[in-house]
């Protein structure tokens, strides 16, 4: 009689059954695959559902709302799927960051990716709104998938990232804070990397990042799969093969268009206004489309201040909010949610905001500035007219750059139409700007600083055939901001004024004091070398040193003389000075001036090296004529002997790389030992190891709200302007923060006035 199974044999037929099952389906999705062909497959793909990945990414997508594949999902994500590096470039808004998630979510699958097998996939982001961006939609497309996954960027507490940041599957980040993480982090191993992600590409390969991208390359490595995606692409050589990209696939851009056109839904402005009018036209612009969503680009952050906090003050009517890149991280996270819930709002940033942001459903995107070239125009307007949506983009130009600037987009098939300006509808607000610098220092500061900053930007622009500095009218801008005069702008510093800067004052006026106090009898006076260098200008030690030294007025007698070393000048006896008069012949100063004919007489000294029979030569030592004929031609000479040294230093070079490269391991093991021991230590003491986050569970508001490292903890005490879940009772009082800025006390208004 046969005995019955046990629980732990039925349980451990179902996983295999089970495993055989998954396995069968990725073995079909992986012939589905393999016979794709992009010439005949293409035009049957129009959904997420008719390409070849798993249930559970199709589930994922589902629920959030991505059903319809759009141009370059559609041509992308099957290339990708087949393991090929792809080089991708679309429309700004056409569903990029789709087009490499499913890819990469779908590489870890069929390569059986575990939570023990370290870091399998890499995405790099230009920017940290970006980079959140890309994570959040990660979390709602991968929630069933058990990869673990982590968002690191600057401006967090780096600790609370390491503890965790070695457990990843999946990462999320800015190139400075991966690269910390990979030169720092314990346990962070990259040995099993499938897949490396650039968004926004020809951002992050720029001179900006490069120390950073070279540095997340040389861990990284070569047996990998590349994806590169942005709205422009960089062609240039020397940047791809940084990347050791195998035969990349191009798609959404032919090889001789470098910027893709702008969105067909987006609608494209420009006007010509002079400088000194250009706050006029913004202020009156935001008057007539107070029922809109404006994102309003300027060149310089202290211009998105100084015009942030005037029109705040001013109360144009509609919500504004401010973003550049030197603001906080949590400020950045909530002023990017702040204007994302909003309907009807203004967003006053540099172009910090201009690639690859979704801001939902923006009606106008204003360029103040000129944008430094096409492709800087190509990411600001896309902010608009995404997904197809409708969109409107307006540019202010300058006279003198609307020929050059016009030009320069008619290059890219970027043809935007002139927009005239009704005179009633506009309104001047230089009285009210003079008023509130008149009033308010600080105001006035802030103008003073977006002049300078405006003019800094300008000056620093590679195209001088739009960007004229010297065309500027620098009195009427600086009237329009409300300053009494235009600033001075010391844009390169000359020498005099860096001397002056480093002057000692005391020595300064020492110098002074001698000059007056000179006798007439100057030539007797003997200047040592002592004396030159206490007189060196910036010696901050030496200087009070010198002082005390030559302090002394003859008073022996007082306190503060006891002890004190005071500096006497001795006579000296011509008889014993050297003969220092000028030669009486010719050959004579010849041979004095002369280094050659000096030691002539002594021998010329010359270097020699000995070979291993101890015989001395000269260190270039020329062959006899005779035998540099036999040698052959004296070009194929040269040429063979600049091969040769190229060999040598080729080979030299690759020795010093790996003996760095070495080096480089050594000391990243040394200090994975040290903090490997102390979190050792830190666990047997009793404290648990910190939970892995899987996809999907990691809590974005947590990690907002989670303090960086030189920040103090955020209060537990709710701010005034956050609702209450509990209903307090009439007779209880209710406490609020003091109101910090003008708009904390305007919030704290229309609420009690609600109450």
């Amino acid at each position: 009689m046969a005995k019955p199974k046990g629980k732990k044999a039925v349980k451990s037929s179902s996983r295999k059954e089970s495993r055989q099952k998954q396995q069968q389906e990725l073995d079909k999705l992986q012939e589905r695959i393999n016979n794709y062909d992009p010439k005949v497959d293409e035009s049957s793909i129009s959904q997420f559902s008719d390409l070849p990945i798993t249930q559970n990414t199709l589930q994922g997508l589902k629920e959030a709302n991505f059903v319809s594949l759009t141009d370059i999902q559609r041509k992308t994500i099957p290339i990708a799927l087949k393991g090929e590096d792809v080089m991708g470039t679309a429309r700004t808004g056409s569903g990029k960051t789709l087009a490499f998630l499913v890819p990469t979510i779908e590489s870890l699958i069929r390569n059986k990716i575990t939570e023990f097998d370290g870091l399998a996939a890499l995405i790099v982001s230009p920017t940290r709104e970006l980079a959140v961006q890309i994570f959040e939609v990660l979390t709602k497309i991968g929630k069933y998938n058990q990869f673990s996954a982590g968002l690191v960027t600057g401006g967090k507490d780096v600790k609370y990232e390491k503890e965790r940041v070695s457990r990843m599957n999946i990462l999320v980040g800015t190139p400075g804070r991966i690269s910390q993480h990979l030169n720092e982090a314990v346990g962070m191993e990259t040995s099993n990397l499938q897949v490396l992600v650039l968004d926004e590409a020809d951002r992050c390969l720029d001179m900006g990042f490069k120390k950073q991208i070279d540095n997340i390359l040389g861990h990284l490595p070569p047996t990998r799969q590349t994806l590169l995606f942005s709205a422009t692409q960089s062609d240039n050589v020397k940047d791809l093969a940084r990347l050791s990209l195998t035969n990349p696939q191009r798609i959404g851009v032919s090889s001789d268009q470098e910027i893709s056109a702008t969105p067909e839904s987006l609608e494209q402005y420009y006007v010509k206004v002079p400088l000194d009018e250009k706050l006029d036209v913004l202020w009156s612009f935001i008057k007539s489309h107070l029922k809109s969503k404006i994102l309003v680009f300027f060149s310089s952050s202290k211009q998105v201040q100084y015009t942030y906090e005037t029109f705040r003050t001013l109360q144009p009517g509609i919500s504004l909010l401010k973003l550049y890149g030197r603001h906080k991280q949590t400020s950045r996270l909530e002023t990017t949610m702040k204007f994302s819930q909003a309907q009807y709002a203004c967003l006053f940033a540099t172009d910090i905001v201009a690639r690859g942001l979704d801001f939902p459903a923006i009606d106008w995107v204003v360029q103040v500035d000129c944008p430094e070239d096409a492709a800087t125009y190509v990411h600001r307007v896309g902010r608009s007219a995404r997904f197809g949506r409708q969109g409107k983009s307006l540019m202010m130009l300058l006279p003198s750059e609307e020929e050059g600037m016009l030009k320069r987009l008619k290059i890219h098939k970027i043809d935007p139409k002139f927009m005239n300006i009704k005179q009633k509808s506009k309104k001047s607000i230089r009285p009210q700007l003079q008023s509130l610098c008149f009033k308010d220092p600080t105001i006035k500061n802030l103008g003073q600083r977006a002049f300078i900053s405006y003019f800094r930007s300008v000056h620093i622009q590679k195209d001088k055939d739009i960007f004229k500095i010297d065309e500027l009218p620098a009195e009427k801008f600086a009237a329009s901001l409300g300053l009494p005069g235009a600033p001075k702008i010391k844009i390169k510093g000359g020498a005099d004024n860096k001397e002056k800067k480093n002057a000692s004052r005391k020595l300064l006026a020492l110098a002074k004091a001698d000059d007056d106090g000179e006798t007439k009898d100057e030539s007797s006076k003997v200047r040592t070398k002592y004396d030159r260098m206490f007189e060196r200008k910036n010696q901050t030690i030496l200087s009070d040193h010198y002082l005390k030294m030559t302090d002394a007025k003859g008073d022996d007698d007082s306190d503060d003389d006891f002890m004190k070393v005071t500096r006497k000048d001795h006579e000296l006896n011509e008889d014993e000075l050297p003969d220092l008069t000028l030669p009486n012949s010719k050959r004579q100063a010849k041979k004095a001036l002369s280094k050659k004919a000096s030691i002539a007489s002594k021998g010329n000294p010359s270097k020699l090296v000995f070979d291993d029979e101890g015989v001395p030569h000269a260190i270039y030592e020329l062959e006899e004529e005779e035998d540099f004929i036999k040698a052959g031609d004296a070009k194929t000479q040269k040429e063979d002997f600049v091969a040769r040294e190229r060999e040598v230093m080729k080979e030299t070079d690759e020795v010093d790389k790996e003996v760095a490269r070495q080096k480089r391991q050594e000391k990243k093991r040394k200090r994975k030992e040290i903090e490997r021991r102390a979190r050792e230590e830190e666990l047997g003491s009793g404290d648990e190891e910190p939970v892995v986050a899987t996809l999907g569970g990691i809590d974005l508001e947590r990690d907002m709200e989670q303090p960086s490292s030189d920040e103090e903890p955020v209060s537990k005490k709710p701010k005034w302007f956050e609702e209450e879940n509990k209903k307090t009772k009439k007779d209880e009082f209710v406490e609020y923060e003091q109101p910090e800025t003008l708009e904390d006390l305007e919030s704290l208004t229309a609420k009690l006035l609600g109450n």
